[in-house]
């Protein structure tokens, strides 16, 4: 067996899927969150699982100082705050005495390159982010990248595209009735089904790979689309389209339709092999309706 350990800091959607997927690669499997109960389910899903809170003084003395110290994979899913990255603040420390780490994903966002007005955007394009999440995000990215350049570890950033899965898709929101059918005349953007995350996540932990991955799936579409196929599939009237400048949105939402993105996943695919399970949303969709766990419990992704 492997002695391999890969340890998740973030345990939601893309790390269950992550995890889910790579567990026959690692001889043991860590994970973090800041709930107990979700820490049950954690240890359920053959994951030892940790309590980590971002906003603490200090890492916690309850033994993960000792399982970084065993690592040799780290992936981390958890957003940056106000003042920085919570884990690097945190595990530094334990992390530059983790001598067997070989290699860390770090799981970032698209919204990192801002707007480029419905240009293709390969991971050579500017990083010029419009929103204070993206700005934080890219900043992120640049600590990581400097840790693993004095630590000696390869770094791969991981720049996805609007992530849905089991639970946290638009056939949950039309069930809930919180689906809105928005209109922005030439908005577009990609998404990425979890699935495909632990299938790109793999690609490049198993080779040891560092450097910028873009994480998307194969169609920049507009967002009312997507809704609209969603309906179709359950068998619903789709939700009445709405006018994107006079929506009643909060700033976070109204920021989150702000940019146009079309980003292009052709270097994982030319470099790694990889290629979507689902290239686009309607095969993503339709797989989650046929098999039914569309609306299973999860854990849903943090803020991006």
């Amino acid at each position: 067996m492997t002695t391999d350990r890969l340890f998740i800091f973030g345990f939601g959607n893309s790390a269950q899927a992550t995890a889910q997927r790579m567990k026959r690669d690692f001889g043991a499997i860590c994970g973090t969150t800041r709930s107990p109960e979700k820490a049950k389910a954690i240890e359920a899903r053959g994951v030892t699982p940790f309590l980590f809170d971002g906003a603490a003084k200090a890492i916690p003395d309850n033994g993960m100082e000792a399982a970084l110290t065993e690592t040799t994979h780290l992936l981390v899913s958890i957003p940056p705050d106000k003042d920085g990255d919570p884990v690097l603040r945190l595990c530094g420390d334990a992390l530059n005495k983790a001598r067997k780490l070989r290699w860390i994903g770090y799981l970032s966002t698209i919204g990192v390159y801002g707007n480029h007005g419905g240009a293709e955007i390969d991971e050579t394009a500017d990083c010029r982010p419009t929103t204070d999440r993206g700005k934080r995000r890219l900043e992120a990215e640049r600590a990581w990248t400097a840790f693993g350049k004095e630590a000696g570890v390869p770094v791969a950033l991981l720049r996805l595209a609007g992530i849905y899965g089991p639970g946290h898709n638009v056939l949950t929101r039309l069930k809930h009735g919180t689906a809105r059918r928005l209109v922005k005349p030439g908005q577009v953007f990609n998404r990425i089904h979890v699935d495909d995350i632990a299938g790109l996540v793999e690609a490049i932990a198993t080779r040891l790979r560092g450097g910028v991955f873009n994480g998307t799936d194969n169609e920049a579409a507009p967002p009312q689309d997507v809704v609209t196929y969603g309906a179709k599939l359950m068998g619903v009237e789709p939700p009445p389209e709405e006018p994107f400048e006079t929506a009643d949105l909060s700033p976070m939402a109204r920021s989150f339709y702000g940019d146009t993105r079309v980003v292009t996943n052709a270097k994982a695919r030319c470099e790694l092999g990889w290629k979507p399970i689902y290239p686009t949303y309607r095969e993503g969709l339709s797989a989650l309706w046929t098999r039914g766990d569309w609306d299973a419990p999860n854990d849903s992704e943090r803020k991006r």
